[in-house]
């Protein structure tokens, strides 16, 4: 095969469109509660799956679709899934919702992206795809707005040959229990594969934009790796975090540890905090049961956490970021970086701030940050955003003091890697 002819083809195996078809699908789970419609079942699916999130675009019906999403190599936009029957699913058979759902293939015989997630989706049991499908059916109000066509350019606008990806990279097989998991983990296990699709994240990628590892078996499944340039952490047993801080964060986008940043914004917003407290058990369980991803290797010699909160303390003979520290961040974080539990964050070991990539730690101290306003902590926590009082220098050197000060390890940020993250919030 040519140099060319490889290159094309490794762009249509980028694209990524269609699903493999799957079957014999075993119930995994819980079953409606007592009094509940199989409606109302499939409305709380829903919210495990997070559909809202896509389907829904500022200004527009709920699921009329129509959200602008940006692939990279096009601009895809989010499909009418509510039971019109002309621009929505409202003529699609129980049988060609769950092909689109598991698949990846309309009603029509046209192949979905995986913007789409049918990958994790492919695990969905039948008696769960009942229940979706008779919301969006019957619980969902119907919308004749119509979503602009997505703009692929070519070859990526070829579904058709999209069928090489899902031969080489796509995973249909059925949600499958590891040996020696309780009910508890293999319940929680089943969210997560499938409905929750967190391995979209949370899963490192390949050269087609492929996820390594598709099921729990897998040693990279769900241990951490980069998303639009953004650091996104490993889920592998959660080292820092005991159950309860896990059921917290999920919950109300917060714990003692942390404080949600980022896209997992909206998905504590509008699936997390919408689950029950048993299975955001189920899930904590089963993240727990994970062996842990190896941990990275150490970039720097960290300056120590008493050494670090002896220098901050005395304020004397300090560097540039240990002074705009002082100047800027003690008032919440203190000289222990410890911050206050369930209302600042800690900057001593946490994910964010010793990633390889410190393009989020970056975003958020320019941009700032928000809670969700949820049930269970209603509140919304603002962290400010420092873009107007921080040059590319300042945030660089603050930067560089928070991944090497306490106990923290990453290298150093330079003033081009501000400015890029700069750029990309302004753009926006």
């Amino acid at each position: 095969m040519s140099k060319h002819a490889m290159k094309t083809l490794t762009c249509l195996l980028t694209a990524a469109v269609i699903g493999l078809g799957i079957a014999g699908h075993a119930a995994a789970a819980a079953p409606a509660a007592p009094g509940q419609t199989l409606a109302q079942r499939g409305a709380y699916l829903a919210r495990v799956g997070d559909c809202v999130a896509c389907h829904s675009a500022p200004g527009k019906p709920a699921f009329a679709g129509g959200l602008p999403i940006d692939s990279g190599l096009g601009v895809l936009y989010s499909t009418n899934i509510t039971p019109d029957k002309e621009h929505g699913i409202g003529k699609y058979t129980e049988q060609q919702f769950a092909d689109a759902v598991r698949k990846g293939v309309r009603a029509d015989g046209t192949h979905l992206y995986p913007a789409m997630p049918y990958t994790s989706y492919a695990k969905v049991s039948d008696e769960d795809i009942k229940a979706l499908y008779a919301y969006f059916q019957t619980g969902v109000q119907a919308s004749a707005y119509a979503p602009p066509e997505s703009k692929m350019g070519f070859p990526f606008n070829q579904r058709w040959g999209m069928v090489f990806w899902n031969f080489f990279f796509a995973d249909n097989k059925p949600f499958k229990p590891q040996p020696g998991w309780s009910p508890q983990v293999r319940n929680g296990a089943y969210l997560v594969e499938g409905l929750g699709h967190c391995s979209t994240c949370h899963t490192p990628r390949g050269f087609a934009i492929n996820e390594k590892a598709s099921n729990s078996g897998e040693a990279k499944f769900l241990a951490g790796g980069e998303l639009n340039g953004w650091p996104v952490p490993s889920l592998r047993g959660l080292p820092r975090w005991d159950l309860a801080a896990i059921v917290d964060y999920l919950q109300t986008g917060r714990n003692k540890n942390s404080a949600v940043a980022g896209e997992m914004t909206a998905v504590v917003q509008h699936s997390t905090s919408q689950m029950t407290t048993a299975d955001l058990n189920d899930i904590a369980a089963y993240l727990k049961a994970l062996p842990p991803a190896p941990a990275r290797e150490a970039a720097v010699k960290p300056q120590g956490r008493e050494a670090t909160v002896k220098k901050l303390s005395a304020a004397v003979d300090l560097t540039l970021g240990e002074r705009l520290y002082l100047d800027n961040c003690s008032a919440c974080h203190f000289v222990t970086g410890k911050g206050a539990t369930r209302v600042f964050p800690e900057l001593d070991g946490a994910s964010v701030v010793n990633a390889e990539n410190p393009t989020a730690l970056l975003h958020v101290m320019l941009a700032g940050a928000r809670t969700p306003s949820t049930d269970k902590a209603p509140s919304v926590l603002v962290m400010p955003g420092f873009g107007k009082r921080l040059s590319d220098g300042e945030a660089a050197a603050l930067a560089s003091f928070l991944r090497q000060g306490w106990g923290n390890t990453a290298a150093a940020v330079s003033e081009k890697d501000v400015a890029k993250v700069r750029a990309r919030i302004d753009a926006k």
